[in-house]
């Protein structure tokens, strides 16, 4: 029998007074084998993965338990060689784990030099090929380019070339491809699992993607309030889950909604015409750069009621084109039309009917709530702007809409408080108090776990056949998409390349990128069927 590489014994990781994060986990994970951990926020996956490697953040300790890495005891004194190329970790967002100061190639130096015996030149030479393997285009401008130079996908593949550098022999993985698009997101899965292959590490993924497990994953453990309470193999789990909670998991994938009602002919809402945006190039000494083209000559238009998602890789114009027809970043070409009018070039208080008639909800919720302002004078905020409300009619109104969004109780906490999910109740319910006419929602459910996901979507369906507006949903998740979109368009390096009705575009693709998006897509029962 092959001897566990890792061996986790009645885990327990905690807080005083009587804070249990992890409640007496165990598990074991063969040479080279893929392992999966999920579960809800707050299951405590992550405390796990953190305590193997003594990561944990300030207030948590491990209070009980024994963790064994190739036969030896982790301890405190023990961990400090074995970090790179005993057990590497990437996590879930390379721009807080990359240092921002730095040069890429000074970051990626630094393992080498403390752990390996190579210097200089070699190290630069070994820098440029790992780069070169995960897919960077240009290795040597790559390290002497800062953090800020790359998208979410390219920081996440220099992220993952500096932790294999050093070859290690347990790759922790927490939540890797959470802000990634469907595309970016296979190709760094893929990445990981090929050179995780070819080096014979194994992996210890933390995700709360069941899709991802089904696809990478050879076996599964699922976590509830600290404690496992299911394993065995990813697929089988899946397929047919024993536990309640782990059916409830799988339940809460998003699923494709029925088809939309045909809608009589009708000016739009919001359209956008010829609308282009143009960044300027990045100045380098007294010269700036070639300007960057984000949206170009994109046509699009949303009718009241209706449900629009606009859907693309990273980088491919959809957040910078919703928030041009917001009239939040400047046109370089084009114009936006709301109710029929020419807005483009409106200013100051004649604007303002535009602004108060569409609202935005934030992909994170906790960086736009104020965090000194209570729940109920956050929701309030947007009504004190309508004209005549006294204070008793905007705290009805605040009150039914905290009720509308399962929040009731919740008024006089503070952001903090406050779960993922429940802030971005908070952000819809702030942004839905004054009934507005059309709703952006940019990437609304990316960073949350799959049954509160489940409930956002569910809500967000919800309130719209109740109160009426139009939105346009932004997301990389197709998933999401199915579940509550009318209508589907999809963006490639600024311009629209595909356009339709939901299900002709998700069963019926024209364009070779929307077959690529939906084709890297893990879809839970195709894997498991």
């Amino acid at each position: 029998m092959i001897a566990p590489l890792l061996a986790v014994s009645d885990l327990r990781v905690g807080a005083k007074p009587d804070i249990r994060a992890v409640d007496g986990v165990s598990f074991s994970m063969a040479p080279g084998e893929i392992l999966a951990l999920v579960g809800e926020s707050g299951s405590g996956k992550t405390a796990t993965a953190r305590a193997v490697i003594g990561l944990l953040p300030p207030g948590l300790a491990v209070t009980g338990g024994r963790i064994a890495f190739a036969g030896a005891p982790l301890t405190p004194a023990t961990l400090r060689p074995l970090r790179g190329p005993g057990i590497g970790m990437v996590f879930q967002e390379p721009m807080t784990s990359l240092n921002p100061a730095l040069p890429i190639g000074v970051q990626m130096a630094e393992g080498l030099a403390l752990h390996t015996r190579l210097r200089g030149a070699e190290i630069a030479a070994a820098c440029r090929a790992m780069l070169d393997r995960v897919g960077i285009a240009d290795p040597t401008a790559c390290l002497r380019a800062f953090p800020h130079e790359f998208s979410g996908g390219m920081r996440q593949r220099i992220m993952l070339a500096s932790v294999m550098l050093l070859r290690p022999r347990l790759l922790i993985a927490d939540e890797p491809t959470t802000a990634l698009d469907t595309l970016t997101q296979a190709e760094v899965l893929d990445l990981m699992v090929g050179l995780t292959r070819e080096q014979g590490s194994a992996v210890l993924l933390i995700t709360h993607n069941l899709g991802l497990v089904a696809r990478y994953a050879d076996r599964a453990l699922v976590m509830r309030r600290g404690r496992v309470i299911e394993e065995g193999a990813a697929r089988a789990l899946l397929a047919a889950p024993r536990e309640p909670y782990t059916r409830a998991l799988v339940d809460a994938l998003p699923r494709r909604g029925p088809p939309a009602i045909p809608r009589p002919p009708s000016e739009p809402l919001l359209r956008a015409e010829a609308l282009a945006v143009d960044f300027a190039g990045r100045r380098r000494f007294f010269a700036r750069g070639r300007a960057v083209q984000a949206v170009r000559g994109v046509d699009l238009a949303v009718h009241a009621g209706e449900s629009v998602a606009l859907v693309g890789g990273s980088g491919s114009g959809k957040t910078t084109l919703g928030r041009a027809m917001l009239r939040l970043v400047p046109a370089s070409g084009g114009r936006v039309l709301f109710r029929g009018q020419d807005i483009t070039a409106v200013r100051g208080a004649a604007l303002l009917p535009f602004r108060l008639a569409c609202q935005i909800v934030f992909q994170d919720p906790y960086s736009s709530l104020d965090p000194r302002m209570r729940i109920a004078e956050i929701v309030d905020e947007p009504l004190r702007l309508v004209p005549g409300l006294g204070a008793a009619e905007r705290a009805r109104r605040t009150d039914a809409m905290l009720d509308a969004v399962g929040l009731a109780e919740f008024g006089r906490r503070h952001p903090h408080e406050l779960s993922g999910g429940q802030r971005q109740r908070v952000a819809i319910a702030r942004a839905l108090v004054r009934e507005p006419a059309f709703v952006m929602a940019d990437e609304p459910v990316s960073a949350l776990d799959m049954t509160i996901q489940k409930q956002i979507l569910t809500l967000l369906r919800d309130l719209q056949r109740a109160r009426g507006f139009a939105c346009l949903f932004i997301s990389h998740d197709l998933a999401a998409v199915g579940e509550i979109a009318d209508r589907v368009v999809v963006m490639q390096e600024g311009r629209i390349v595909e356009e339709g009705s939901r299900d002709a575009v998700f069963d019926a693709p024209r364009h070779a990128y929307t077959r690529a998006l939906l084709d890297a897509a893990p879809r839970l029962e195709a894997l498991v069927a």
